[in-house]
Order: structure tokens, then sequence, then C-alpha cells
């Protein structure tokens, strides 16, 4: 996995890599958010752009798009369309959804004043960061956030807390950009090479298999025990070495007692 850069505040060289954050619509109805997205995430500074699953398969070229755009169709250009969140993140070290509400067994809910940290952390490990956004209508499955590591909030009035959907990656772009300058840091100088989302599904993956083979994990009822999971491997913050010794033991778990 190549090191994410990401910006310090107190380094002074004024450069920065433009694809190192990565923000995510997922279920996307209306191309003029999809356009206004893109003209976001320009305005403060970042070029990646992903879809999953949106209502239309050609919402990165319709004209609706293209007028919300206005000068930032280089990021549709390179924006990419999944079918799955986990595909759309596969590469990304830390993945945050964009939610006011607190699932069961849910990864922790941070607001905005959280991101500082986030940055200099993200960037000491090398984790590329990843901003997931749900649907107009329904935000996001609670699939979905189950397979993120932090819930993030904007605050706004209790009476009325729905933003549009391209208003609310502007605001979250301008705090990312905040919180994270306009300076290049030099790539984090870790031990071992912090491992991916996409890494770390394949590893929940083989531990499912695992335990289901030594009947710890009842197919029927699991009870939430894989979120539980889940929610330790985030906050272990895992290295692709790590992942891979635990991979190794359920290897040797399923060798010794088959899959049923």
């Amino acid at each position: 996995m190549k090191p994410a850069h990401f910006i310090d505040a107190d380094t002074a060289r004024p450069a920065r890599s433009p694809d190192a954050t990565v923000f995510v619509l997922v279920g996307a109805s209306h191309p003029g958010n999809v356009g206004a997205a893109a003209r976001a995430l320009k305005n403060m500074g970042f070029d990646t752009l992903r879809l999953v699953a949106p209502r239309f398969v050609d919402v990165l070229t319709q004209p609706e798009t293209l007028a919300f755009a206005s000068g930032a169709e280089d990021v549709l250009r390179s924006a990419r369309v999944h079918g799955e969140l986990p595909d759309a993140v596969a590469d990304c070290g830390v993945v945050v959804a964009l939610s006011a509400r607190v699932r069961d067994f849910g990864p922790p809910l941070h607001t905005p004043e959280w991101l500082p940290q986030l940055a200099r952390r993200s960037a000491e490990q090398g984790r590329r960061v990843a901003f997931v956004f749900g649907s107009e209508r329904f935000g996001l499955s609670n699939a979905d956030v189950y397979r993120c590591d932090a819930l993030l909030s904007i605050p706004a009035n209790p009476a009325y807390t729905s933003l549009n959907l391209a208003q609310a990656v502007q605001v979250i772009a301008w705090e990312w950009r905040k919180a994270v300058g306009l300076h290049a840091v030099q790539p984090a100088q870790a031990e071992s090479v912090a491992a991916t989302a996409g890494e770390i599904q394949g590893m929940m993956t083989h531990v499912e298999q695992a335990l289901l083979a030594l009947e710890v994990l009842d197919p029927g009822a699991p009870r939430k025990l894989l979120h539980r999971l889940q929610r330790l491997a985030s906050r272990a913050e895992l290295t692709r070495e790590e992942v891979q010794i635990l991979r190794g033991v359920c290897t040797a778990i399923l060798r010794k007692v088959p899959p049923r």
C-alpha cells in the first residue's frame, strides 16, 4: 500500500498529495448533488470522488451533473463507480461514515472537532482516510455503517438536522481542509505498513469461517459477534503484518477443523 501523504499544519512545505483523501457517495439519486459535491471537493483542494450504486449509471456525464460541477469536470472524469462500499474503500485505512444516528455495536460518534486528531494520527500511521455519505433520502444503511471505523456528525438544528448531500460534502471538505492544512508531510515512518479496509475485510471473512468451523458462531443467530469483532479490529489499528498473522491462525484452525 502506498503511504498516504497527509498535511501537517506545523510543516512549511507548500505542496500536498491531491488524491490522499477519498470522498464516497453511496446511493446518490440526484445528478445535481453529484456535480455540486465534485465542485465542493475541488474548492477545498481534493479530487478523489467515488460513487457506490448511484441511481443513474451515467450520472457522471449527465448535463445536470456537469452544470452543477461548474469547473470541476476533472473531478468527475477521474471519479469511479462501484457496486458496493467495501470495493470503494478497499485501499483506505480509516473509513468514516457521516451520520447523526448511533447504532448498537456500531462505531463511535464524533463531531468535526475530532478531525485534527484524525488527520495527525492517520498521517503518522500512513492510513488513507475515506469519508462516506449516504443517499439523499435514506442516508447510510446499518450494514454500511458497520463497515466503517467511525461516525461523524455535523451539529445542526435539533429540530431539522437533515443536510443536503452536497452541502454536507462541502462542510466536511472544509473542516478536513482546516484539519490537514495545506502543507505536505513526509510519509509515515511506521515499523509496519498499516492494513487497509480491504485487508481488514478479508481477515474478518477468514475469522468468520474459522468461528463457524469451531461452532463458536451460530450462523442463524450471530448476536452481533462479528460487529463487535469488527470494532475491535478498528480500535486495534492493525498493520498488514498483524493481519497476516491473524489470517495464519485462521488458516491453521480451518486445517484442523474443516468447515462444516
